[in-house]
């Protein structure tokens, strides 16, 4: 935990999309800040930021602009943490790392504010934030599993431009004019263009078929339940989208589990706002969650090929509730209780 005075607090991966949005966040949330560090490489380092009105000097990460730091809020890639992890460490700074580095090590609470706060406790001066689309996941299965066990869960991720970052938001701006002005276009940031298009999603293939995006999503939605042998499979695709990821799931129960009941249960759970209007046919839309805390989940109705299994649809906002928020909300349980 960390003590009752204002914190010397870093962010590594400052120039980013999820760079930029914790610099939002931690403004909008009045996080207790002595001293804000913005760090990046050293080619972008000397570019500025506007933090409560003033412009901050990015610096270059190094053993310096680490010294005495309390907290860093990692979002540089995984081979940036693990480069500076014992650097960070060395300084007595808590890391809370976006990047899938350390997600899977037994050691490393990974961490879910609504679902799982209590991990926390556990850490040894290292967080690690889950991935974007296992977040929005793990927040409508928590409720429900703590009422009735999940027997299975099927999940179709549609992940925005920019799960894949900010140039990958630019691109699809760009080659979706080009498309409009009859043109071929070409992608420089994804494998393909993303422009009226969409694929499947661009990590790696895995030796089981899955990409690693699919595993990330099975093996960190169970441990974040603490659920080992949970049996889930994804597929995720990218969708041109600028922002918001949204999810089409499949959860089955042990026993029915009533859609009335569910409805209740997610619409008192932390973190999520329902959109239901069956007659109009409206339901969740990146367009609601863009920019905005919660994930709205919404369709919720009973599998008709199965009696034990219900159905949902979900959005987020992967840059804020997928990334910064959720980190910002990790490190706001571990400031002193009021």
């Amino acid at each position: 935990m960390f003590s009752d005075r204002p914190l010397t607090v870093a962010v590594l991966g400052a120039t980013g999309a999820v760079g930029h949005e914790l610099l939002k966040l931690l403004e909008e949330r009045a996080f207790p800040i002595a001293e804000l560090r913005l760090l990046a490489s050293a080619r972008s380092a000397g570019t500025g930021q506007v933090f409560k009105g003033e412009t901050l000097q990015v610096q270059e990460v190094n053993e310096s602009t680490l010294k005495g730091v309390d907290l860093v809020l990692a979002s540089a890639g995984g081979s940036v943490s693990r480069q500076w992890r014992q650097e960070i460490y060395s300084a007595g700074a808590v890391m809370i790392d976006n990047s899938s580095a350390f997600r899977m090590d037994p050691e490393v609470p990974l961490v879910v504010p609504e679902v799982n706060p209590e991990s926390v406790e556990l850490h040894k001066g290292l967080i690690a934030n889950p991935n974007c689309t296992t977040i929005l996941l793990v927040l409508a299965l928590a409720p429900l599993a703590a009422k009735t066990s999940i027997a299975r869960v099927v999940v179709s991720t549609y992940q925005s431009a920019s799960g894949a970052g900010a140039r990958a938001m630019n691109e699809l701006k760009t080659l979706s004019q080009e498309v409009l002005e009859g043109k071929n276009p070409s992608s420089q940031v994804l494998p393909y263009s993303l422009a009226f298009n969409l694929f499947l999603h661009n990590s790696p293939i895995q030796n089981n078929g899955y990409c690693e995006e699919e595993m990330k999503m099975v093996n960190e939605t169970r441990k974040i339940l603490s659920l080992p042998d949970l049996p889930l499979t994804a597929t995720c695709v990218r969708v041109p989208v600028f922002r918001a990821h949204s999810e089409a799931v499949n959860i089955e129960f042990t026993s029915p589990f009533p859609v009335k009941e569910a409805r209740e249960i997610l619409f008192k759970a932390s973190g999520i706002e329902l959109i239901e209007d069956f007659e109009s046919n409206r339901f969740p839309m990146p367009t609601d969650v863009m920019g905005r805390d919660p994930i709205a989940i919404g369709r919720i109705r009973q599998d008709i090929s199965n009696p034990k299994a219900l159905e949902l649809w979900l959005c987020g906002d992967q840059i804020r509730k997928g990334a910064a928020l959720n980190a910002i909300q990790i490190a706001e349980l571990l400031l002193p209780k009021s």
